[in-house]
């Protein structure tokens, strides 16, 4: 494993890369950072150098002004001047959630770094028709309240059922503590970035990048980030493609995800 970090306007990125051969990037979701999809990579790593980071403001990555945020928009730039920095050719890039609507700010943005964007359930309610949308804007605002007045452990009992995380997972995973650096990156998460997902807006206009819509195949239908997936699918005219385990499949189910992947790429011509 190679790790570095990148001075990018504002703070650094950190980011690792891990295998041989084509480069895969992985946009990790929520408050995960690079090591947070460590079991996904080891069943990768044969056949793709996976690039793996700490988005801005988590774990070994900085923010020289941690109280502002960040947009959707400015964590798609770091993403842009990652890949710029590591190949000067385009990648497969793999978002989830949050790392899915990332990918769709530098599909618009950069098109020429990716070869294929995998977004697996974007958290993008601009997707949606207005009166859904507002709806669940207004549900990602009051689960932010909620961390806000209440805490952690009151947010954590309704992030599952907002955004479909299942409890089923493969055995003998990597164990993930909430450690009290994790703990910090969950506020990052539920403090500035919902935010940053609630005044997200984007136009997909024009854009030349292949996308490839992705849900989970045991997330519930009813919840925001599925129907963001199906309205992706059906704005570009696309099938949906369904991968294991909910919306945390890359974590819940690594195995059955890699598999699943390998097949999609391959089927896709590109490896």
């Amino acid at each position: 494993m190679t790790s570095e970090t990148l001075t990018v306007p504002g703070g650094n990125l950190y980011y690792e890369l891990r295998g041989t051969g084509p480069l895969l990037l992985i946009s990790q979701s929520g408050e995960g950072d690079a090591s947070r999809s460590v079991d996904l990579v080891d069943q990768l790593q044969d056949a793709y150098t996976v690039i793996t980071y700490d988005r801005r403001g988590l774990s070994r990555s900085t923010i020289d002004d941690p109280g502002a945020g960040v947009s959707v928009r400015q964590h798609a730039d770091d993403v842009h001047r990652l890949l710029a920095h590591v190949t000067d050719q385009p990648v497969i890039m793999l978002g989830q959630s949050l790392g899915a609507s990332i990918g769709l700010h530098l599909a618009v943005a950069h098109p020429e770094q990716l070869s294929l964007l995998i977004a697996h359930e974007p958290v993008s309610p601009w997707l949606l028709p207005a009166a859904v949308r507002d709806r669940h804007r207004a549900e990602l605002s009051e689960l932010r309240a909620l961390y806000l007045d209440e805490g952690l452990p009151a947010a954590l009992k309704e992030v599952p059922r907002v955004l479909g995380i299942t409890s089923d997972a493969e055995p003998d995973l990597t164990p993930q503590p909430m450690t009290p650096q994790r703990q910090a990156n969950f506020d990052v998460f539920l403090r500035h970035d919902f935010a940053a997902v609630i005044e997200d807006e984007l136009d997909l206009t024009g854009c030349r990048t292949r996308i490839m819509p992705a849900a989970g195949l045991s997330t519930p239908p009813t919840v925001f980030d599925h129907q963001c997936a199906v309205a992706l699918a059906e704005l570009l005219g696309t099938e949906l493609v369904r991968m294991p385990g909910g919306h945390n499949g890359n974590t819940s189910h690594p195995r059955a995800y890699a598999a699943r992947l390998r097949e999609l790429l391959t089927t896709a011509d590109i490896r």
